[in-house]
């Protein structure tokens, strides 16, 4: 089935420009068209994402991406069910065998309620159940995803705050159980992420083939 991210934005590890060297955003449609290397579509209809660990990042941090953005802010009241379901094949990852592939993120703050990674072959979990909350809390959700296999994440919130995060890889499945945001975030707004976001540092030593790059053959981004 052919991946449609025409109606996302993406983050790209390209610079905005020669003298601006923050990492560029745009419509999916048009990454595609612009930066065919660094968002593929491949011949199944799937899409590839790479991400090579130097380039451009944001203002904030020396960490590249290639990831896929809700472009629709949403609250936890404004459905009863928020889900964000992923099958997903990492083919590379980065030298320190991290990287975050699906996120819960709130607008106008760095302390995400819900971080996915892959690391070092495990599926894992980072949760923050209060607004602002300096560290998450951070568990492993499944154990033995090889690189190059196909997986399924999910990101399942109700709109009472209730978090599940859910993988499964050949044929073995596991959740995260229910996780309760508290009332802190009942005002705050939401949007999905999704794809390849390296958990290292670049720098001038950085070699230019260290990277992470994954395959999205099906994602479904559902609030009702």
């Amino acid at each position: 089935m052919a991946v449609d991210i025409s109606h996302l934005t993406i983050a790209t590890p390209v610079a905005v420009s020669s003298t601006n060297p923050v990492a560029l955003e745009l419509n999916g449609a048009e990454a595609i068209a612009r930066f065919p290397s660094i968002v593929t579509v491949l011949s199944d209809g799937s899409i590839q994402f790479s991400a090579p660990t130097k380039g451009a990042s944001s203002k904030s941090t020396h960490r590249t991406r290639c990831e896929w953005t809700e472009t629709q802010d949403w609250t936890l009241a404004s459905a009863q069910d928020h889900w964000n379901r992923q099958t997903m094949t990492l083919t590379k990852v980065n030298s320190a065998q991290k990287v975050v592939i699906a996120q819960m993120h709130v607008r106008g703050d760095d302390g995400p309620p819900v971080k996915v990674f892959w690391n070092k072959g495990n599926i894992t979990l980072g949760f923050r159940r209060t607004f602002n909350q300096t560290d998450p809390v951070n568990s492993t959700v499944l154990k033995g995803v090889p690189l190059g296999a196909t997986f399924n994440i999910s990101i399942h919130t109700t709109s009472e705050g209730v978090v599940t995060v859910t993988a499964e890889c050949n044929g073995v499945s596991a959740s995260s159980g229910d996780l309760q945001l508290d009332s802190t975030w009942a005002s705050r707004l939401f949007e999905f992420h999704g794809g390849v976001y390296n958990q290292v540092d670049y720098t001038d030593a950085t070699p230019a083939e260290d990277g992470s790059i994954c395959i999205i053959s099906e994602l479904s981004l559902i609030h009702r």
